[in-house]
């Protein structure tokens, strides 16, 4: 069952789509949704929640709560009331807010992107405990792109080209194991995105550094990289997992997906099964680290 929610979050209306088993589904018919896991899914820069429609439903059919927020300026949400957001730890304030909002604690959070940004935001947030985390093409350190390029790059962000632009950076990002049709799916509905807010959103990512808040993760962390993802360097995100492990030995693992790009969610069939896999291997996680201490 999908429920659509405007919450009013800091003067703004931000729209959020809750996900839970459909009414037939006997495994979980009688269950109160409150009571399930709940799984905060968060999407990349310039896009919205859509990027998970194939995902969340499959995952509440899996017997999760999941809670699919479009960011400020974002797919139906309304713009920030202080205009673009260009602070990854703005839009963790702004998802804390949301959590709050619908009284929800100790989720699982999974991103992508600018989402796997906030992923490590939020779990480098210890006053704010998460269950576990899955942060997906994104390193602790700033994302590798040209900030004061981007700043510029507001000033003429309507340009004709810039559609094709994204369609065309879609396509170059997207793994080369993704049919071509489901590659050229993903890239239309990518130029959806508002020129000011994605670069805006870029700024964030070119900015955001958690490496000195590593020690503060207290929930399992799981980063993945897909291999043929341009944005990232494989081998910084396994870094971050290896530095978590450093502090907490056990606390964090490393996943590299062949064939894969920045979009895993959108790239991989039947994600939602392999997201409860790795869910699994989070609470096994810390059902090993309770029996050691």
């Amino acid at each position: 069952m999908i429920e659509a929610r405007y919450l009013d979050i800091g003067g703004a209306l931000g729209f959020v789509e809750i996900v839970t088993p459909d009414r037939h589904d006997n495994d979980h018919r009688d269950t109160d949704p409150a009571a399930l896991p709940a799984i905060l899914c968060i999407h990349t820069a310039g896009q919205s929640g859509v990027q998970w429609r194939h995902v969340a439903r499959s995952l509440a059919n899996l017997g999760y709560r999941v809670i699919v927020p479009d960011l400020p300026g974002h797919g139906r949400s309304e713009p920030a009331p202080c205009g673009p957001v260009t602070s990854i730890v703005d839009y963790g304030d702004w998802l804390c807010s949301v959590l709050d909002a619908l009284g929800i604690e100790r989720p699982y959070v999974i991103g992508c992107s600018i989402g796997g940004k906030l992923t490590l935001e939020l779990a480098t947030r210890p006053g704010r405990p998460l269950s576990g985390a899955i942060a997906m093409e994104a390193e602790a350190g700033p994302g590798r792109v040209n900030v004061n390029g981007l700043r510029r790059e507001l000033e003429d962000v309507a340009g004709p080209a810039r559609a094709e632009r994204t369609y065309l950076g879609t396509l170059a990002s997207v793994g080369r194991s993704v049919p071509e049709a489901k590659a050229h799916v993903v890239a239309l509905m990518h130029k959806r995105e508002d020129p000011e807010i994605s670069s805006s959103d870029l700024i964030g990512w070119g900015t955001h550094d958690v490496r000195d808040r590593l020690d503060q993760v207290t929930a399992p962390l799981h980063v993945v990289a897909g291999r043929d993802d341009p944005w990232i360097v494989v081998d910084e995100i396994a870094r971050v997992a290896e530095m978590v492990n450093e502090i907490a030995p056990g606390r964090a693992r490393f996943t590299a997906l062949d064939g894969i790009g920045h979009y895993p969610m959108e790239e991989i069939d039947d994600f939602a099964a392999l997201v409860d896999t790795w869910i699994g291997e989070l609470k096994a996680s810390v059902q090993a680290e309770e029996i050691s201490l």
